[in-house]
């Protein structure tokens, strides 16, 4: 280091969730597109907690992982609306992730409190993959209505 100069501040390397998330945007009623970018913003959700309770991520970062999956939460309700499969039972989900990541978040960053709030987490995302599951057989009805292999693609979210 040259004299009169400063030491530069650590810089950790801070993960760009949202880069990988919702990697193909669906064209309206595509189910399988939009269960699939739920699906792969969700399995962030808890990655991105336990990095925050190692003192690996921020708040921040944990919060646009949320955002994330409210906004391909969304886009999947709509997707199966337009096949008029009702997800109503659902709607609580987003707003469960976040009342669990708020009183996460008040928290220091301590494994310990990562250990105690993980359980809640897990149980609202099981809830949304066991009502997305049960969702399964209606969405097998609709595509084989539509005779086409029911999205651009064909593909199911089984």
């Amino acid at each position: 280091m040259v004299s009169g100069e400063h030491p530069r501040p650590r810089q950790f390397h801070r993960p760009c969730f949202l880069s990988t998330m919702s990697s193909k945007q669906p064209r309206p009623g595509d189910v399988p597109t939009a269960v699939r970018n739920l699906l792969e913003s969700t399995k962030q959700l808890p990655d991105a907690l336990r990095r925050w309770g190692y003192g690996e991520a921020s708040e921040s970062d944990v919060s646009d992982v949320y955002v994330a999956v409210g906004t391909d939460f969304n886009t999947m309700v709509q997707a199966f609306a337009v096949h008029r499969i009702d997800l109503s039972d659902l709607h609580s989900v987003p707003n469960d992730l976040r009342a669990v990541l708020e009183q996460c978040l008040a928290e220091d960053p301590t494994p310990q409190v990562l250990a105690s709030f993980m359980p809640d987490l897990r149980a609202v995302l099981v809830r949304l993959l066991r009502g997305l599951q049960a969702r399964q057989d209606a969405w097998q009805r609709a595509k084989a209505a539509m005779g086409s292999g029911g999205s651009p693609g064909g593909h199911d979210y089984r």
